[in-house]
């Protein structure tokens, strides 16, 4: 080889490795792509809003069959993706206002959440449970926010009746991802064909649904190779989820956060298990991941 044809090949080389040097870096792939929003803390997930603005629709029960309409909380911002999507019931007599506060708290957070009214304030808990998946069918299929929900990304809660009505869903739908019952009530005690990650938030001094007749038996019954956590409100009455709760929100954050957006960010609140003063006893099946 000449050596005009050595500084050729080397001016062809030295120009390819500019070539790649210049070239822009090729993004790398999200490890989990339902992440939303920033890394959390304490501080954050304690917070009375995450870091999404939200706004708010109310959906008028003539609008709407299988329940009794309600309104929808979501962020406004679709950069970010789709959300996942939750609903919520209210407990027995009661409407969506005893829950209401729970859908600006969650939806802040990166979810599409919707608090309903049943069809009658007398449902049984299963009937709640029918309507809480009338309300997730709403929501991904007709909806004015259908367009934001993730439809493989859904759960359920509610409160007291509501809270039954939770469990009543998660075992009629196995593919919804979360289910939270605030101190729930059911007449059925054993929930062993329930497949969905479930949190029941009780309080120790329920007198309307007992932790020893209703939390407890339920989340014994669930399976022991489920996801599944039990959390005992120190000191707090059957109504204590139906108004701001700091503990309430904190941990169902992060319980719907690890199991409908798979963020395993979340799960250093859940494992170990935590303690305190509002928390009476906690009982979880950790790890999680």
């Amino acid at each position: 080889m000449s050596v005009s044809q050595l500084r050729t090949g080397l001016a062809a080389v030295l120009a390819a490795l500019t070539l790649v040097a210049a070239s822009p870096a090729v993004p790398a792939l999200a490890a989990n792509p339902y992440e939303r929003g920033p890394a959390p803390t304490t501080s954050s997930i304690e917070a009375s809003r995450g870091s999404f603005a939200i706004a708010q629709t109310t959906v008028a029960r003539s609008a709407v069959s299988g329940f009794g309409g309600g309104t929808i909380y979501y962020p406004t911002s679709t950069t970010a993706g789709t959300f996942g999507a939750i609903a919520i019931s209210p407990g027995f007599t009661a409407s969506q206002s005893s829950v209401s506060w729970l859908g600006p708290r969650l939806a802040s957070q990166g979810f599409v959440i919707i608090t309903i009214d049943t069809l009658s304030t007398l449902d049984q808990p299963a009937a709640r449970g029918t309507q809480l998946l009338a309300a997730l069918d709403y929501l991904t299929r007709t909806s004015s926010v259908r367009t934001r929900i993730d439809a493989t990304r859904l759960g359920v809660m509610g409160h007291s009746m509501g809270g039954g009505g939770s469990l009543s869903a998660s075992v009629s739908r196995p593919a919804l991802q979360a289910a939270i019952p605030l101190t729930p009530w059911h007449g059925t005690k054993s929930w062993s064909s329930d497949r969905v990650p479930t949190l029941i938030i009780g309080a120790e001094n329920d007198t309307v649904a007992s932790v020893s007749a209703h939390s407890e038996p339920f989340y014994t019954s669930l399976p022991s190779t489920l996801d599944k956590a039990y959390l005992e409100l120190n000191n707090a009455s059957h109504s204590a989820p139906t108004s701001t709760n700091v503990t309430v929100a904190k941990y169902s954050i992060s319980w719907l956060k690890r199991f409908i957006d798979n963020d395993t960010r979340y799960e250093q609140f859940l494992c170990p298990k935590p303690s305190g003063s509002a928390i009476q006893e906690y009982r979880d099946t950790c790890p999680h991941s």
